[in-house]
């Protein structure tokens, strides 16, 4: 056993380099040439994470449309109000042109205008998925000329991971990896859930990461995939579980480990050890080519056969297997029944097909992969052992 604060004494920030200004000219110049091939005359970028996946620019939310225009063709226009366009200068990596309104006039109208002098290929604005329906609104309303959705085009370049996100994503999951072996080696009975979660959150400060989430649970709450509203202390035989994600240069961690604390019961064995399979099942069949509900249906016939479920249903796999990850900790791909989205080099997700109890124990082993030209690749090592789960695997 090892005490937390100790082990908080050891850490030291990881570093990996940020996305470079030129990989994101590449990806603009990437959505236009999808534009021009739709026949989209220009897209709105929200204060999303797609701004930041674009142009690199992080901007709150808020009541106030706040943003960049990506025309078929050309520079970049960014819309803000007048008195917020000192400090966005100064924020700015990507150059464009601004369009500014002041508090009482319509943005929307201008927005309008400005599409319809826009000497570029095409017709109409597509918008950001995660435009809020109060601008979506009041840009359809505002726009003549189809105003459509631009996901199809933002989730094509996101789900496909650069070598440098790649780099980013490995940092991160490693230095989460290194939090919960620390965990691991640091839980003592009466520990509460809320020490922990801390502890979690300080490590990954003291890596050099922004903390994202940290989520433990023990014993009985370990069977309700996002926990419970109250605290737990950790007694001996409880199964449990521990998930976090750290963001570094704006790409997430994710990882969840699952272990009993003490001596495990053969019930607690055996679940153990079919999610395992059910992880590793999900792997095997993350080959290229391969929709991502094929990788689900892996995983759930695991469990299926072992007497629970089908579909859905509690004893077994209340969710998804799995979703993307980076700029957001949930992103395409989804790794759900129906999505006939292949698998194709570059694609970055989770693979999770947690075992839920309800009134019992749950298990969530949570690994990220990503797909390379010869199948698919962990971050980082995947548990192999319920008394360790953090040793190398035996095979």
């Amino acid at each position: 056993m090892t005490d937390l604060s100790a082990a908080l004494s050891r850490f030291v920030p990881v570093t990996a380099p940020a996305i470079e200004d030129a990989e994101l000219r590449a990806r603009i110049a990437g959505l236009q040439a999808r534009m021009q091939a739709g026949g989209v005359k220009a897209v709105w970028l929200d204060a999303s994470s797609s701004l930041i996946y674009y142009t690199g620019l992080t901007l709150g939310l808020s009541e106030r449309i706040h943003g960049a225009l990506v025309p078929a063709a050309g520079p970049l226009t960014y819309v803000s109000p007048v008195f917020e366009a000192p400090k966005l200068q100064t924020l700015l990596r990507v150059p464009g042109e601004f369009l500014l309104w002041e508090e009482h006039e319509s943005p929307y109208a201008h927005i309008a205008a400005w599409l319809a002098g826009l000497a570029a290929p095409g017709a109409g604005l597509a918008l950001d998925p995660a435009t809020p329906f109060v601008f979506a609104a009041a840009l359809m309303q505002a726009v003549a000329g189809p105003v459509t959705s631009a996901q199809p085009m933002i989730v094509a370049q996101r789900q496909i991971k650069s070598a440098a996100e790649l780099a980013l994503i490995q940092t991160a999951m490693s230095a989460s990896l290194s939090v919960q072996k620390a965990v691991h080696a640091g839980l003592r009975p009466g520990i509460s859930t809320t020490e922990v979660a801390d502890f979690i959150t300080a490590a990954h400060s003291a890596l050099g990461l922004k903390p994202l989430f940290a989520a433990v649970q023990f014993g009985e709450a370990t069977a309700y995939p996002h926990g419970v509203p109250h605290p737990q202390k950790l007694v001996e035989g409880d199964m449990v579980l521990v998930d976090m994600g750290g963001i570094l240069h704006g790409y997430r961690s994710d990882i969840t480990r699952s272990y009993v604390f003490g001596a495990p019961t053969a019930r607690q064995r055996q679940l153990w050890e079919l999610e395992r399979q059910a992880q590793l099942a999900a792997f095997a069949a993350a080959r290229l080519g391969v929709p991502c509900a094929g990788v689900d249906a892996a995983a759930r016939r695991v469990l299926t056969e072992a007497g629970f479920g089908p579909g859905y249903q509690v004893p077994g796999l209340p969710h998804r297997t799995g979703h993307g990850l980076g700029l957001d900790i949930h992103e395409e791909p989804y790794i759900v029944e129906g999505n006939a989205t292949p698998l194709a080099p570059g694609m970055c997700f989770s693979i999770e097909p947690m075992l839920c109890v309800y009134g019992e124990c749950g298990v969530r082993l949570e690994d990220i992969v990503y797909m390379t030209e010869s199948g698919p690749r962990w971050f980082v090592p995947p548990a192999s052992r319920l008394e360790d789960p953090f040793a190398p695997d035996p095979d």
